[in-house]
């Protein structure tokens, strides 16, 4: 039988002892349940199936039983049909608890498609539709001592997971289904986890069809959806702006204008309608009040997720027709072309003769122009600084204005996700934006300065633009990470972060990729410092027992006669003494001086050394020799390393951190490579408490059957 088809697993049942057993993926899925009901003496194997039991627990059908892998825990419970059939009738109990654990039940088992395909066979989804129509709406008001808000709760949220397998579609549900859904939203006394799934389920009506939008629009009002953004329950906060932001999705374009201003309206946040030359755009004001910062007040974290998405909306329409490149918009006189060419090339287009090529990319398009020519009527000054300087400087070293101005542009259309539709799983949120009239155009003035500076800052050529404008967008990227909350702000922290910031922040950050700033890893490095320590010291004396070979410097700093000079294999003497051109290594005894190393009193560098100073008196001859030693060295740090080791003292040249710093790299590298993608924790596990005693024993009474 070939191994492929063989899978390992365990399949376990409450109060038996789980089976191992080796599942054929070839056998019938009814077959192998049969040999498990055998196994524990169960009849009716009809009636079980497996499910997985970690995890999601998706029950085991002959079309995904190939995802079972080895080592998978299986369990074997009721087959989908009997579940579905003994909810079906429990959830018409008359008691009370019974519906409602039956209704629990359902709500948890109904996210298997298995499962809801049987129940809604069944036409146990039109049974919770009934549930929700007959409900007194005085029934599901908040009351902590009755059941039936559990009930509630639990039928919407089963309805909800059911439907969201797209079995059955949205459309066939009745008008007064969807207006009881709206009555509970839109009441001010209610459960709050009946109104959270109760926008879910609107919220899902609305991007199904254009008619459930048309009838929960009628139902639910602006007013009433926005008084839910000001509760402190932040589920409910998510899920009414889930519901806003369908609303806007699925809106034509005058009622998603209508819709967006009483958002901000409301929000205390105004926007006002500017006509400009090509488009309508939205534009945000500043109040002068502390309103522009309601939205963050308002919505906490869980909030922010689809506030980004009404953000780029907005960013959306603001610039939309500013992607367009018509041909008519670009210059069409060749003589003017021809006349401005020099400036063009100054200005850094590509296309000197034509730089309206230059704007055919879109996006940016002729946004990018847009921005340039905003920097250069509001900020004159800057704009003639930023041009005359680079103009002065070598071709190859001059920062092109409008190559960057249309990358960075591009930039922050990406960064900000302009002209990309709302996504429902955005999470990025910048308060700036509610603090700034122009935003976009305000940003690239300060970012295009922000351009100029860092092309200074890295000594930049033109072969070098690509890799500033990365480190560009690093800089607005952890900027706007921070949340400023105006545009001084953001303009204070992005020129603080200049370009050797970003380069110790990349450092850092690889280092705690590669897990080497972590707790338990610096301890661990501390632990190796002193046998790697040990190890360098080790290699500087076997280097100087080797010995090295210097040329003499006489008083009149000529270097014609070579001397040799080595330490003893017993790290006691240095040995020292002229040699002719052509010797290798002269033996120890042919080296006719010597220094015992108990005579050195100090090892003297730089501008400690007599040598560097007037000769005001007599030196001794060990410090003298000593000294003429170290001033002829080539192998500088390796020696002074040596004899420091010597003297009893520690090694201090740059040489030795390196190399120690190389060799506590690579040794924390070995001892974790059996760690790879296994995240280590800041602190230790702590060590349980002791058993209160030590009696252990089995129980070898009970086998496995």
């Amino acid at each position: 039988m070939p191994q492929q088809d063989i899978v390992k697993i365990a399949i376990q049942m409450p109060g038996a002892y789980p089976q191992l057993i080796q599942l054929d993926q070839k056998k019938p899925l009814s077959a192998v349940i049969k040999e498990v009901c055998d196994g524990w003496n169960l009849p009716g194997p009809e009636n079980y199936a497996l499910q997985y039991a970690d995890g999601v627990q998706t029950y085991i059908t002959e079309s995904n039983r190939l995802e079972i892998k080895n080592g998978c825990i299986l369990r074997l419970t009721k087959a989908p049909g009997r579940c579905a059939e003994d909810l079906y009738k429990g959830i018409q109990s008359s008691d009370s608890g019974v519906r409602c654990d039956s209704l629990k039940q359902l709500a948890s088992v109904s996210t298997d498609v298995t499962f809801a395909q049987e129940f809604i066979s069944r036409d146990g989804h039109l049974l919770l539709v009934k549930i929700v129509e007959d409900s007194n709406d005085r029934v599901p008001l908040l009351s902590w001592q009755t059941v039936v808000p559990l009930i509630m709760t639990h039928t919407l949220t089963g309805f909800m997971e059911l439907m969201d397998h797209g079995i059955v579609s949205w459309e066939n549900l009745s008008a007064e289904f969807i207006k009881k859904i709206a009555s509970f939203v839109n009441a001010k006394a209610m459960d709050a986890s009946i109104q959270q799934v109760s926008l879910a389920i609107l919220e899902s009506m609305v991007l199904s069809s254009s008619s459930l939008f048309q009838l929960v629009k009628q139902e639910v009002t602006m007013e009433r959806l926005l008084s839910h953004l000001q509760v402190t329950n932040q589920q409910i906060q998510t899920k009414a702006m889930a519901l806003l932001m369908a609303l806007l999705q699925t809106a034509g374009d005058a009622d998603r204008q209508v819709h967006m201003l009483s958002l901000h309206l409301c929000l205390s946040l105004p926007f006002s309608l500017s006509h400009g030359s090509t488009t309508n755009h939205w534009r945000c004001r500043q109040t002068g009040t502390n309103n522009v910062c309601l939205l963050v007040s308002l919505s906490p974290m869980a909030l922010l997720q689809t506030t980004g998405d009404d953000q780029r909306e907005i960013l959306h329409n603001l610039r939309q027709a500013a992607f367009e490149t018509e041909s008519e918009n670009s210059l069409s006189n060749e003589r003017r072309r021809s006349l401005c060419a020099k400036e063009f090339k100054k200005l850094g287009f590509s296309n000197n003769s034509n730089p309206g090529q230059d704007l055919l990319r879109t996006p940016p398009g002729l946004l990018a122009l847009d921005t340039m020519s905003y920097f250069a009527s509001r900020y004159p000054d800057a704009y003639s600084r930023f041009v005359l300087e680079n103009s002065s400087r070598e071709d190859k070293h001059e920062c092109p204005f409008a190559r960057g101005s249309i990358q960075l542009t591009l930039i922050l259309c990406e960064i900000l996700r302009i002209g990309e539709p709302p996504s429902e799983t955005g999470s990025n949120y910048h308060p700036i934006f509610f603090s700034q009239d122009r935003l976009l155009e305000e940003l690239f003035c300060v970012c295009i300065q922000l351009v100029n500076k860092t092309w200074k800052e890295m000594r930049a050529t033109q072969e070098d633009f690509d890799k500033v404008m990365q480190v560009v967008r690093e800089q607005i990227t952890r900027t706007l990470s921070s949340k400023p909350t105006s545009l001084e702000l953001f303009k204070n922290k992005v020129n603080a972060l200049n370009y050797s910031e970003i380069l110790k922040l990349r450092q850092t950050e690889r280092l705690h990729q590669e897990e080497t700033l972590a707790p338990p890893v610096l301890e661990l490095k501390e632990r190796l410092k002193p046998e790697l320590l040990e190890l360098i010291r080790q290699q500087r004396l076997n280097r100087l027992c080797q010995g090295t070979l210097f040329r003499k410097i006489s008083s009149r700093r000529r270097q014609d006669k070579l001397w040799y000079c080595r330490l003893s294999p017993n790290h006691k003497v240095l040995h020292f003494g002229d040699v002719e051109e052509e010797t290798e290594t002269p033996a120890i005894e042919g080296l006719q001086e010597k220094i015992p190393v108990a005579d050195i009193k100090a090892l003297l560098t730089g501008k400690d050394c007599p040598h560097m100073k007037e000769n005001k008196g007599k030196q001794t001859k060990v410090i003298c020799v000593l000294l003429k030693l170290i001033v002829c060295l080539s192998q500088f740090c390796l020696w002074t390393d040596g004899l420091s080791v010597l003297l009893g003292r520690d090694m201090s040249s740059e040489c030795m951190r390196s190399e120690l710093e190389i060799l506590l790299s690579m040794e924390i590298k070995l001892r974790l490579l059996d760690l790879e993608n296994v995240p280590i924790p800041d602190n230790a596990p702590p060590v349980p408490k002791p058993p209160s005693n030590y009696n252990f024993c089995y129980d070898f009474s009970q086998t496995e059957q």
